[in-house]
């Protein structure tokens, strides 16, 4: 396992980080721990979460990821891991605190000690904004609609909560997530003005076929000393291969659930699957390899979140995100996202 200290931070990270999203839902606390057991064996000391799992969330379970991750937590040495999680955006999730979801700073605090409680920790290391509290495209919308706008707290609210937090001991560092190459300079602006920490990191969807990070995203990653946490680096598991064709498999998670995954439904998405399944046949490895290691290869990459639903997948990807392309196999890929830019934003 390769490790490497994120810019701005002291954490030193494995490049694979072990996501939770399907604990509580598709996963029971027994396979969740099952989980974490091997791939901290494996060399794995970064974990990812947030407030609002398992997906898709509902009031019913949400929060009982944390739960699953704290009742292993309690039995580690604290000092070893990396351990990350969210707090809610505005929206989206009425049942999270009775609807209680504006990013004032007294809900940071609230949501922070919440966390807390759940995981069995008195600090988490990185605290993320899961999506941001104004009017953006995000989650497959691709369009800026001016008529969206909403009131709220403003960004200067959200650094001085989280700024309060980090001097409190309760967090460590904070980052974003599903944020755009402004948002991003809005949080540093504010932050340098306060003089206050800013943001450290940016997680966001980034695989083969959701590449919007590599624009003016990855410059703004470069002049704010940031890295990018990928998620969905198989999109959201599309790239192993197992719905080619129109396949359907039993219990897997776009057949379970109709309305998971905008951003991966759309049109040309198979298409390019396909030809990158092709590229990986004529290459002699496996989509999962030529997809993992493609975000890998990432100058910007800090971490790559996967999970899986089954050791096997477990077993295969954590393998796979430390796969090493080479030259001729990267430049294959250019030629295919030339024909295929962007086809999952």
């Amino acid at each position: 396992m390769q490790y490497q200290v994120l810019p701005s931070t002291d954490m030193n990270v494995s490049k694979v980080c072990l996501g939770t999203m399907t604990w509580g839902e598709q996963n029971s606390e027994d396979e969740a721990h099952e989980q974490l057991d091997y791939s901290i064996d494996k060399g794995i000391n970064f974990i990812d979460t947030a407030e609002m799992y398992p997906v898709p969330p509902n009031g019913k379970t949400q929060g009982r990821t944390e739960k699953f991750l704290g009742s292993w937590l309690a039995r580690q040495p604290r000092d070893k891991l990396v351990i990350a999680t969210k707090i809610a955006g505005p929206g989206r999730r009425d049942w999270v605190r009775g609807g209680r979801t504006d990013l004032t700073k007294d809900i940071i605090a609230e949501a922070v000690e919440t966390s807390l409680e759940r995981l069995q920790t008195d600090y988490i290391d990185l605290y993320q904004i899961h999506w941001p509290q104004r009017n953006v495209p995000m989650f497959g919308s691709v369009e800026f609609d001016p008529e969206k706008e909403k009131g709220g707290p403003s960004i200067r609210e959200q650094v001085e909560g989280m700024a309060a937090m980090v001097k409190s001991g309760k967090i460590r560092y904070y980052g974003l997530s599903n944020e755009t190459s402004w948002g991003i300079c809005e949080f540093h602006r504010i932050a340098k003005e306060l003089g206050v920490p800013g943001p450290v990191s940016l997680q966001n969807s980034y695989s083969l076929v959701s590449r919007n990070t590599d624009n003016d995203t990855a410059e703004t990653l470069f002049r704010e000393k940031m890295s990018l946490l990928a998620y969905s680096p198989l999109a959201a598991g599309l790239l192993s291969g197992k719905y080619i064709g129109g396949a359907k498999p039993a219990g897997s998670r776009f057949v379970l659930f109709d309305n998971l995954g905008a951003r991966f439904r759309k049109s040309v998405v198979p298409d390019a699957i396909e030809a990158y399944a092709a590229l990986a046949k004529q290459r002699g490895i496996t989509l999962v390899q030529l997809a993992l290691g493609y975000v890998a290869s990432r100058w910007f990459l800090g971490s790559s979140i996967i999970g899986a639903t089954t050791m096997a997948q477990l077993e295969e990807d954590i393998a796979a995100a430390q796969f090493e392309l080479d030259e001729d196999t990267l430049a294959a890929i250019g030629e295919i996202q030339a024909r295929y830019p962007n086809p999952a934003p």
